[in-house]
């Protein structure tokens, strides 16, 4: 059930933004090996005053943060980081102008399908990769 969140400094035509919001859907589905109707993603424009990142960034500075349950590994992981920082290179976005942050719950945290807690029901997919 990883979900993300990707926010940038700088205004998108909605097909690039649909085209964001894919590379990192892709990414998950393909590292993580989770169902794709398991994700969600949120996209946030922010006016390049209300987002400050590194000053040789410029407007393309982008930050993606993941929330998923804990049990991956680090190859795992590293598979994740490469597959967005490709992804969204072919969106336009340089490799070193991009922050991936994956931060990691416990299953017992997750109130999924119903407002049932995710560790009392058998998610469909392997989390421990």
């Amino acid at each position: 059930m990883p979900t993300a969140a990707i926010e940038i400094r700088r205004k998108y035509s909605p097909e690039e933004e649909a085209a964001l919001m894919a590379a990192v859907q892709d990414a998950m589905t393909l590292a993580l090996k989770v169902p794709h109707w398991t994700t969600s993603i949120r996209l946030f424009v922010h006016e390049p005053h209300r987002f400050t990142g590194p000053p040789d960034k410029g407007d393309r500075y982008t930050l993606v943060t993941i929330d998923c349950f804990v049990g991956r590994s680090v190859e795992t992981k590293r598979v994740l980081y490469q597959a967005i920082v490709q992804n969204l290179g072919l969106c336009g976005v340089p490799a070193d102008h991009l922050k991936v942050l994956l931060r990691e719950a416990p299953r017992e945290n997750w109130g999924i399908r119903g407002g049932l807690s995710a560790s009392d029901m058998e998610l469909g997919y392997d989390v421990d990769i």
